[in-house]
């Protein structure tokens, strides 16, 4: 029998005052003392989760052992660098901008993307803009398929259903940007001798939405256990500006602009937070159901998916696989 007598939305919220204490204080036991770093480093995308990084290391630090990186490139949505040069000024911290374009270029990731693109839309160029969107899990059920959203030059719109090869063509295509975003943070934090600050919340860090070895990849994660609505609740605790509290989450890896509701998580961030929370709590579909205002099949739906993303969230976190066990001296 569950331990809350009754599911409410009210059960995610925090108290921001002991929460940030609690991990604020684990900030500096793990890079003061476990890894003897003097620092940190953030990718800054002006986004909400970063943004609450930022912060939650410089009250844990201080600003002048916090890095904040902007890692801007030719998809980046034109906000997200004058939302990164906001966060830098709010949070009196050091900042480095590195333009990566140059870098994607030479790896062929516009040019490779593009060929996968160009399966499904054969008229596709190089001055078109993009994107890949999967339709709501509320209204289509279990059976889901990318398509590619495309504008050309003169406005025009066009929508295709991915193949597979178009499908993963374009998404490892576009991990390179995530990849190459994570080797500057490592250089950067290499040369500082700092740590890696990840940015993920629960969400993205429980259902798989991120790139292995590329924003998958940190020294902390100091929100990973947090909801997205309970994010927004400290970033208004911390008093980030209220340009990057109203931001909707992106995933600033599209030339066309993109939530990140129709890229991965398919319905409101709000609701999928509640539906996997009250799901880990032992709470029925049909109780689930009366709090989120949604039926109890959409709800099963919902629940079928997230079991589906965690399978694909097991390969994204385990490590490197040994062919026999080596033991490790500490």
């Amino acid at each position: 029998m569950n331990a809350i007598s009754s599911f409410s939305a009210d059960l995610l919220k925090l108290d921001c005052a002991l929460e940030t204490e609690r991990i604020t204080t684990a900030i500096r036991e793990k890079v003061w003392r476990s890894f003897r770093k003097k620092g940190v480093v953030v990718a800054l995308s002006g986004g909400i989760d970063s943004s609450v990084v930022g912060a939650l290391a410089v009250k844990a630090l201080g600003p002048e052992r916090v890095l904040g990186l902007l890692l801007p490139e030719r998809d980046s949505a034109p906000e997200t660098f004058s939302l990164g040069r906001l966060i830098v000024r709010h949070l009196g911290i050091k900042s480095v901008q590195e333009e990566i374009t140059g870098i994607l270029e030479s790896l062929g990731c516009y040019e490779r993307r593009d060929d996968a693109i160009r399966i499904v839309i054969p008229e596709y160029g190089p001055d078109w803009k993009s994107k890949i969107v999967l339709p709501s899990i509320l209204e289509n059920g279990k059976y889901r398929l990318f398509s590619v959203v495309a504008e050309s030059p003169d406005g025009s719109r066009f929508k295709a259903r991915t193949t597979l090869d178009a499908y993963l063509g374009i998404v490892a295509a576009t991990n390179f940007k995530q990849r190459v975003r994570k080797m500057l943070e490592y250089y950067h934090a290499d040369r500082l001798n700092f740590a890696v600050a990840g940015t993920p919340n629960r969400l993205e860090y429980e259902l798989g939405f991120f790139v292995k070895l590329g924003d998958g990849a940190a020294d902390i994660k100091p929100i990973a256990h947090l909801y997205k609505s309970q994010v927004y609740q400290l970033a208004e605790f911390l008093e980030l500006p209220e340009a990057i509290c109203s931001r909707p989450p992106t995933t600033d890896t599209y030339s066309l602009a993109q939530t990140q509701e129709e890229f991965y998580f398919s319905m409101p961030l709000k609701t999928l937070d509640l539906i996997l929370f009250g799901s880990e709590q032992g709470f029925s579909a049909s109780e689930i159901a009366r709090e989120v205002s949604l039926t109890v099949p959409q709800v099963e739906h919902v629940l079928d998916d997230i079991k589906a993303k965690r399978r694909v969230a097991q390969y994204l976190h385990a490590p490197p696989a040994t062919m026999n066990e080596v033991a490790l001296a500490h």
